[in-house]
């Protein structure tokens, strides 16, 4: 009989994102109503060297694929390594975090294996027979609470929604094998480019600090980056700094874009339009710098400051570099 929590988990940078980590926190917590154990599932080469210290955030299994197929990602030999975890574990819940390989992975198995699914979730509650989730949409103006009817229930986890716990403990290792479909492998990955390499995820991120239109120009993100830097934040960019080919789209921070959720977003000559409020409104503090006191932003911003951007950025960040030499 099914039971318990399965998180098939992603792995960044050589190790498990903060997401994972937060899944498997979050699945920890909701076995006392659900039953069954936490586990956890990583994939590709390397991932048995990482998937036990998966228990010290509460999964007392972890299965892991290593196979060559796995090397970079491929939606069907992901697919396939995924549904064996899940044969292999027999839970009665799946989460994944909400990034573009999650969301790939939870639709291809939940049409393969009958499956409900729901993306982007904020909130997990236990209801009658099946979990609640909560889910953003219409660019976050509306939450919508749902549930998935089928016996799996498959869920993708929104960054940054969940507490990462440490309850200690180490997850039992579980090697799998999987035949892959031989449709899966057809495709071939020719190159792998990163645009980022080495600059810190908007996903992962603890501040954020952005810029918009009201930059004037690609040149002035760097008084963007300067400030980012002696924070240790990401950088990001609105839909409309991205479209005037100011900044790669990866940059992107909004419903089209990336979806962040840091402790503080810093947002510079950004006006604040719905589709850029739905990637960002969850950060715990919101700092708006903008010239015009009416623009949007405004009206959820923790903090606003009206005046030039092109004043009060470098400024602020003197002062705190100053502060951070002081201390």
């Amino acid at each position: 009989m099914s039971s318990g929590i399965l998180v098939i988990g992603d792995v960044r940078g050589g190790k498990p994102t903060g997401a994972t980590l937060e899944c498997v926190s979050e699945a920890a917590k909701l076995v006392a109503t659900v039953g069954g154990q936490v586990s956890a599932a990583l994939l590709g080469p390397g991932a048995a060297e990482l998937a036990a210290a998966l228990g010290r955030y509460g999964a007392s299994t972890a299965y892991v694929v290593e196979q060559d197929e796995l090397a970079v990602f491929r939606s069907g030999p992901y697919a396939d390594a995924a549904a064996a975890c899940i044969a292999a574990a027999d839970p009665e819940v799946v989460l994944l975090p909400n990034s573009a390989d999650g969301r790939e992975i939870a639709t291809r198995c939940a049409a393969r294996l009958g499956a409900g699914v729901v993306n982007d979730v904020t909130v997990l509650l236990p209801g009658e027979a099946h979990l609640r989730a909560t889910h953003p949409c219409f660019g976050g103006s509306v939450l919508a609470e749902k549930e998935c009817l089928s016996a799996l229930q498959i869920f993708t986890v929104r960054p940054n929604s969940f507490a990462r716990v440490e309850t200690g403990g180490e997850a039992v290792v579980v090697p799998l094998t999987v035949d892959f479909t031989p449709s899966g492998v057809l495709v071939r990955v020719v190159d792998v480019v990163s645009e980022r390499a080495g600059v810190l995820s908007l996903e992962e991120a603890a501040v954020v600090v952005s810029g918009g239109r009201g930059l004037g120009g690609p040149e002035n993100f760097a008084v963007i980056e300067e400030l980012a830097s002696v924070l240790g934040a990401a950088v990001g960019a609105s839909r409309a700094a991205v479209d005037a080919g100011w900044k790669p789209s990866t940059y992107q921070v909004g419903q089209t874009g990336k979806i962040v959720s840091p402790g503080l977003y810093i947002a510079c000559g950004i006006s604040g339009a719905i589709q850029h409020k739905a990637g960002m409104q969850t950060s715990d503090i919101i700092v708006a710098i903008n010239k015009d006191p009416e623009a949007p932003i405004f009206k959820f911003a923790t903090f606003g400051i009206v005046g030039d951007l092109h004043q009060i950025v470098p400024a602020l960040t003197e002062e705190i570099r100053r502060r951070k030499a002081a201390a």
